[in-house]
């Protein structure tokens, strides 16, 4: 095992750990994009929600908003599940309560996300499509 970077809060060039630090958090959300097929999912329909919003003349910050709670939650549910698989190579029934309790808070702002996509796009999407 290599020898561990200096921490940022510790770095004696506080821009450089500034710097790192960004990099740091650049590293995970390659590597969520690259291994979560989920994360990558969210991300597609958050762009086409976006998109949506804009086609529609519907406000853009509410849908930007639940995306980066959505896709936010996702990191953390992939944090939290490799935290888990170190602490508990093997399965364990309070892993999986871990995992289970994380995975739900990402479904829970989907759902959230849904009902407001719904209550944002719905009626300028019928009165675009001219049954409204």
């Amino acid at each position: 095992m290599g020898r561990l970077p200096p921490r940022p809060r510790e770095d004696p060039h506080p821009v450089k750990g500034v710097a790192r630090s960004f990099l740091y958090a650049f590293e995970g959300l390659a590597y969520a994009w690259r291994v979560q097929r989920n994360f990558r999912l969210e991300a597609y329909l958050g762009l086409a929600a976006l998109l949506l919003a804009l086609w529609l003349g519907v406000d853009p910050v509410p849908v930007l908003l639940l995306v980066a709670l959505v896709l936010s939650l996702e990191l953390v549910n992939t944090a939290l599940e490799a935290l888990t698989d170190l602490a508990s190579p093997v399965y364990h029934p309070l892993a999986k309560r871990a995992k289970d309790t994380a995975a739900a808070a990402v479904l829970l702002a989907s759902l959230l996300a849904l009902v407001v996509g719904l209550y944002l796009f719905l009626p300028p999407l019928l009165l675009r499509l001219g049954l409204s």
